[in-house]
């Protein structure tokens, strides 16, 4: 009995994740405690490494429970404590409704943006000129929204192309889960096809997904580190715009350029066409429901396509919070679409809220960094460099540190820093700008090389559309990579030549 019941809970343990997965978390919770016995920073770069690992590995198991154990045991171990991980997340609470509310509300536009994108991916029919489409219009919406809704909006639109391919699919008979008894070369020739539109759908979502860092980094909403360096700068939206322009701009035409490149050469991932039979696909179901559409459903788009004008006024006029102006398109989408019963309003927020509990476990993590000093060598060491180097050193050092923690916490830690030496006489106020300026390109740009830097990458990591589209950490990270190097290099001549 005592047997068969440890054996349950061995098995119970993180569910159906592989095996050797559950023997290293265990191994992990197992070291830390040894390690904290030789020093606190050394358990807490290490825990930041299985953190990391835990994110790598998010297709095995989602990170809230393995990334959660760990940060339980840091508050255990007394690497922090509850009340810093809840100024960490008083300090990001903007985030953390946006999440809760704007991923919520884009759910009840669906319908509407799968209309729109549906048009455009039946006129379009180059690889190249839609990925540039994709890559532009994700930046220029990030630069007066933000990056987590744009991103939000992509994955729901993702979404809705690979339902609609798998239900026509399914019922025809020819997908790769439902294709039993059908002729081998036909079933191989259409399980090719549902691969292609995977790498199609990737490609177009990594485009898209960088392309909310093109745009994000040029203005005060773009990212939440923005207002933080804003403020502190005392710039309004125009002369932040303009402060980062010099560098922001020739990084936004290179990485526009690099997306053709990359689609031209289809390297790295990208350059997957859509299947024909796909795009019949898509095609037969516009014209479908275009023909059986009624008049209550014409009705429910044009509220919808109403309510996404008042979002995007709403944003760019800073009404409220984006998570507040969620909240405004969830009561406006739904009051006058008739969905008033609370289980249809449920399944709104299925996709957000696992990711918000997670993004909370990461401010434990970050809370953790803060405490035991992590990053302060680094920035003691760069503020002790000449002048003349400081804002192209930033840059790098901001760039690796975002990569591997969070661009939120690492801008908030440099600006401070800088901020305290500047009010002490250090430099002047022209030398304090342009270290503001490398600070955050620095932590905006090189930190696309990872899913850990940017909340609305690891936001589609952990998304439901990733599994459905094969987009793991390692592959994520592998399609980031060109961008990587020409967004830093870019980056770093124009901060060196600022």
């Amino acid at each position: 009995m005592t047997q068969s019941l440890t054996s349950a809970f061995i098995s119970n343990f993180l569910g159906s994740a592989p095996g050797w997965y559950k023997k290293t978390i265990i191994a992990f919770l197992l070291i830390n405690p040894l390690l904290l016995l030789i020093s606190p920073t050394l358990v807490g770069w290490c825990l930041i490494l299985e953190f990391i690992f835990t994110l790598a590995m998010a297709l095995k198991c989602y990170p809230l429970q393995p990334g959660g154990l760990l940060a339980i045991e840091a508050i255990i171990l007394g690497l922090t404590d509850t009340h810093h991980v809840l100024e960490e997340i008083e300090h990001t609470l903007d985030v953390i409704l946006l999440l809760m509310f704007m991923v919520a509300g884009i759910y009840f536009m669906k319908n509407m943006l799968l209309f729109v994108f549906t048009k455009v991916l039946m006129k379009v029919r180059s690889k190249a000129a839609l990925s540039f489409l994709f890559s532009f219009l994700a930046a220029f919406l990030s630069a007066f929204l933000d990056a987590l809704t744009v991103t939000a909006v992509l994955i729901a639109v993702s979404v809705g192309f690979f339902s609609v391919y798998h239900k026509v699919a399914s019922d025809k008979g020819f997908d790769d889960e439902h294709d039993h008894g059908v002729d081998t070369e036909i079933k191989e020739h259409n399980r090719a096809d549902l691969e292609q539109f995977r790498a199609f759908l990737r490609s177009l979502m990594m485009h898209g997904a960088v392309g909310t860092a093109l745009g994000g980094v040029c203005t005060t909403v773009g990212e939440p580190q923005n207002i933080l360096i804003s403020t502190r700068m005392g710039w309004g939206f125009l002369e932040f715009f303009q402060q980062m322009s010099p560098v922001t701009m020739p990084v936004l035409v290179c990485g526009l350029i690099t997306c053709v490149v990359l689609e031209k050469t289809k390297k790295f991932g990208y350059g997957a066409e859509l299947p024909d039979k796909v795009r019949a696909i898509l095609a037969e179901f516009e014209k479908n429901e275009s023909n059986k559409r009624t008049m209550k459903e014409n009705a429910a788009l044009i509220v919808q396509a109403v309510v996404a004008v008042l979002l995007v006024i709403g944003l760019a006029m800073h009404w409220a919070t984006p998570g507040i102006i969620g909240l405004m398109v969830i009561i406006l989408c739904t009051a006058f679409n008739g969905v008033i019963e609370e289980h249809q309003l449920g399944k709104a927020f299925e996709e957000a809220l696992p990711f918000t509990a997670l993004l909370v476990v990461f401010f434990a993590i970050v809370a953790v960094i803060k405490d035991q000093g992590l990053f302060e060598p680094v920035i003691t060491a760069v503020l002790a460099l000449d002048e003349s180097i400081q804002p192209g050193v930033f840059f790098m050092a901001n760039g690796l540190l975002s990569a591997i923690s969070d661009n939120v916490f690492v801008a908030t830690v440099y600006i401070d820093s800088v901020l305290a030496q500047f009010e002490a006489g250090a430099f002047s106020r022209e030398h304090f700008e342009l270290l503001a300026v490398a600070i955050n390109t620095g932590t905006n740009l090189p930190s696309v090389a990872t899913p850990n830097g940017q909340a609305a990458f690891l936001f589609l990591l952990t998304s439901a559309l990733a599994p459905l589209i094969r987009l793991s950490y390692g592959k994520m990270v592998l399609m980031a990579l060109p961008y990587t190097i020409v967004l830093t290099i870019v980056g770093f001549i124009g901060v060196y030549n600022y």
